[in-house]
């Protein structure tokens, strides 16, 4: 991927949806970006930051309309599925908060896998957002994950070790 001729693919289809939905909104494009502490696990090549009066409206209803552009955006670039971390859309640092609300999400999970001795299910969530769950959990030696399930109801499963080691000998 040329992130500069990427760059400039973003800027004119985001131009034209900003400018022919109507949406009063700005954004900036950053290529390699400085990564702060916060972003640790996320290093994108592109970052789209928004920000304007109809922000609000890219992060109704769990930021859907936002996903919705920056998928939009991976398939306008034909970026494959393992390149879809090399572009990252925020707005009014949306994606920082979803990181530690996952973050933290996984630190519950892990002691109520700990006390009860039975595995959690996380909600269906997007790749991203699953590698984001077993990163926070990778350093957790007495617990493990595993990504179950297919497409949109795919999600995280936290077992703790020698009950996921069972249940996958299981499985043909």
């Amino acid at each position: 991927m040329n992130k500069i001729e990427s760059a400039n693919q973003l800027n004119g289809f985001l131009n034209g949806i900003v400018k022919h939905a109507g949406l009063k909104l700005k954004y900036r494009i950053t290529v390699d970006p400085a990564i702060a502490d916060d972003r640790d696990w996320e290093r994108p090549d592109i970052l789209v930051e928004f920000a304007g009066p109809d922000s609000s409206l890219l992060l109704a209803r769990g930021a859907e309309l936002l996903r919705a552009m920056e998928l939009l955006a991976m398939e306008m670039l034909h970026l494959p599925g393992n390149e879809h971390e090399k572009i990252s859309f925020d707005c009014m640092g949306h994606r920082k908060a979803r990181l530690e609300e996952l973050r933290m999400s996984a630190r519950v999970a892990a002691e109520k896998v700990r006390q009860s001795g039975t595995p959690y299910h996380f909600a269906p969530m997007s790749s991203r957002e699953r590698r984001i769950v077993h990163l926070a959990l990778r350093d957790e030696h007495d617990l493990m994950t595993e990504s179950t399930g297919e497409g949109l109801r795919r999600s995280v499963v936290l077992y703790p070790k020698e009950d996921g080691a069972r249940s996958r000998s299981r499985q043909p």
